[in-house]
């Protein structure tokens, strides 16, 4: 860790405080750790942080330290954020402290976000930051809450001026009708909150370094600026019931800004990541999960209960009920399910079938081609115009490797045949139903591998005689 900082182009650092372990989700697993909409929680203020491109991001890391410093390195890439850990805490305050020591020269302003508080726009950081900036002074956000048990209350003087925040535990009789809470998010000029931080004492109910006794250094030097913010916005995550609470709010926004040009049948019954682009007149039916780097293509028709990811599906393109996909590519046209199971690799041309309860993987199909019914395609190239018939198995796998099955243009595979690879069938080939293949087959030739039909006249009645006779001869 460096300990100076160059100043990036707009003179903007960022503290991200997220040392804590999150008691309240009796997890094994640091609260940073859990997934929001697919995101650990970590990566958040990273995100914003980044879209208000400031530089340095610090991060001020604590339980599971080495475990969240690797998802967020994952999610951001190597050097994005410099790491520095809080091995004992002692409240936020010392987690400044800490993480000021990794901005040893940094003179621009710094914005200090927590790692649970992952509902705040960039709007509304980037309003924080101006106000701190055009006023020199230490900038809050402040919400009206009905309820306030909890948060540190924002005490004004006689003229309107915020002169400091009394946190829930140590507040008294009056200070706790007071609605105005803070939100505990700053930003303030680097000097002012190395001197303040470096003055904080654990005089308090927590016996804690508390961050927020800043604002009263503040008040009585530099100044303290307030940026309203919505109560859902300043929402922040202990527990379970808030992590589902939070990440409802955040999919409700997602929805709503695709809603502009997609039709969502039952919007809040959907699911959908930041990640996920949907283009115009795409319709997406109830219950439907889309995760990672999907894109549902002009006019595509996501029905009940599907579930993609890091899937594209093409312009008009169909998906019956309860279709899995994962790291697929649908192509235009094509129709899907339902039931159907497009596993990674899966690539599906222009109006291609693929019907109830076929499971495809590392299977690429051309334009047209169809497997209709209850088929396994694994590590399988199928040309244009295939017909692939009910109960076909692609035998890929013998116990050590992997093998791949080419099936040409205009190929007509019958029902319940097994293609052991590796083999190949030509171009407008046929093969009969019941088929076992195990080598190649020549284009236009028709392959069969039934064994003669014997038939054995009168079998029925000598078996119904015989067990007639067994029946009268018991006692």
């Amino acid at each position: 860790m460096s300990s100076s900082q160059p100043k990036a182009k707009n003179n903007l650092a960022c503290l991200i405080l997220a040392a804590g372990k999150g008691t309240r989700m009796y997890s094994k697993r640091a609260k940073m750790l859990h997934p929001l909409l697919g995101v650990p929680l970590a990566s958040y203020p990273v995100e914003r942080a980044l879209e208000l491109h400031a530089s340095p991001i610090v991060a001020v890391l604590g339980y599971q330290r080495a475990e969240v410093e690797k998802a967020l390195i994952a999610r951001h890439g190597q050097g994005t954020v410099t790491v520095v850990e809080q091995a004992e805490q002692k409240g936020t305050g010392h987690a400044v402290r800490l993480g000021l020591a990794a901005l040893q020269r940094w003179e621009g302003t710094v914005l200090i976000l927590y790692g649970d508080v992952p509902l705040l726009s960039r709007e509304t950081l980037t309003a924080l930051v101006k106000r701190s900036r055009a006023k020199g002074a230490l900038a809050i956000l402040t919400a009206e809450l009905a309820d306030p048990h909890g948060y540190g209350r924002v005490v004004r003087d006689s003229r309107g001026r915020i002169a400091g925040v009394v946190e829930d535990k140590d507040a008294s009789e009056d200070e706790c009708r007071i609605t105005e809470v803070n939100a505990g998010i700053y930003a303030a000029p680097a000097a002012f909150l190395r001197q303040a931080t470096a003055r904080l004492s654990p005089r308090n109910a927590q016996g804690e370094l508390y961050l927020t006794d800043i604002i009263a250094k503040a008040a009585t030097g530099i100044g303290v600026a307030s940026v309203k913010v919505s109560a859902e916005e300043m929402a922040g995550i202990n527990d379970r019931q808030q992590l589902v609470s939070v990440e409802k709010t955040l999919c409700r926004r997602i929805v709503g800004h695709w809603m502009k040009h997609a039709t969502f049948r039952d919007p809040e019954t959907v699911l959908v990541e930041a990640s996920v682009t949907i283009d115009e007149d795409a319709e997406i039916g109830r219950n439907v999960v889309l995760r990672g780097r999907t894109r549902i293509g002009t006019g595509a028709r996501i029905d009940a209960g599907c579930i993609l990811t890091d899937t594209d599906v093409g312009a008009g393109a169909t998906l019956l009920p309860y279709t899995v996909a994962a790291q697929s590519c649908i192509g235009p046209g094509a129709k899907v399910g339902p039931f159907a199971h497009l596993r990674p690799g899966t690539e599906l041309g222009p109006d291609v079938h693929v019907g109830n309860y076929v499971e495809t993987k590392k299977a690429r199909l051309g334009r047209g081609s169809k497997a209709n019914h209850l088929t396994y395609l694994g590590d399988t190239i199928i040309g244009e115009g295939v017909n692939v018939g009910a109960g076909t198995i692609t035998c890929n796998y013998n116990g050590y490797e992997k093998r791949q099955t080419i099936i040409e243009d205009g190929a007509f595979i019958g029902s319940d045949t097994q293609l052991v690879a590796p083999v190949r069938v030509g171009k407008r080939a046929v093969v009969a139903a019941g088929a076992t293949i195990t080598e190649d087959i020549r284009e236009g030739a028709l392959a069969i591998t039934r064994a003669p039909l014997k038939q054995v006249d009168g079998y029925a009645d000598r078996v119904a005689e015989r067990y007639a006779n067994k029946a009268a001869t018991k006692p």
